[in-house]
């Protein structure tokens, strides 16, 4: 039989930093919760145009202001907006309800409980047929260069062909300022 300064001084070596090993933080320094999601250069898909037709991994985000706070049940759950007991609901309704309900049991089904009815789940699907855009490439300074250069090339062959000298004698211009 161990004493109880014995039993202090065996849980203090396995939790040193005071925390039960389901806070998730026992492995870290104690700033955040739960485990680092960061993913490698090689992991990550945001890229940025860095010029010539190339691109590099795009910057990591900032960490999250709620690091190391546990969210409040009130951000995790959709509350009620009304006073329990107010949905009004008849006697013969409620009995209504409570038949189908005790049927659903006995067929086996699952009923959801007051907490599963609560949650929100607000994720939207993504289209199977969604492709992203593919980068060009260019940066933005190289991209506005381009399109001015097309611009200017189309404006001068309008000119050429209506035989004009300059874009302000043309009824609608060519170039967007």
């Amino acid at each position: 039989m161990k004493s109880f300064h014995q039993f202090i001084n065996e849980a203090e070596l396995r939790d040193k930093e005071g925390l039960g090993s389901g806070t998730g933080m026992t492995h870290r320094s104690g700033e955040k919760i739960g485990t680092d999601k960061k993913k490698s250069p090689s992991e990550k898909k945001r890229v940025k145009a860095i010029g010539r037709g190339k691109t590099a991994p795009a910057k990591d985000y900032k960490p999250r202001k709620d690091i190391g706070k546990q969210k409040p049940r009130s951000e995790r759950e959709q509350q009620p907006t009304q006073a329990r007991g107010t949905a009004g609901v008849s006697g013969v309704e409620a009995q209504k309800k409570a038949y189908r309900e005790r049927k659903a049991r006995e067929r086996g089904e699952k009923i959801k409980t007051a907490d599963e009815l609560l949650t929100t789940k607000s994720k939207k699907k993504e289209d199977p047929d969604y492709k992203p855009v593919k980068s060009s490439g260019l940066t933005t300074k190289e991209r506005k260069a381009l399109y001015k250069k097309g611009e200017r090339t189309l404006r001068d062959i309008r000119l050429k062909n209506l035989d004009k000298t300059k874009e302000s004698e043309l009824k609608h211009k060519v170039t967007s300022k």
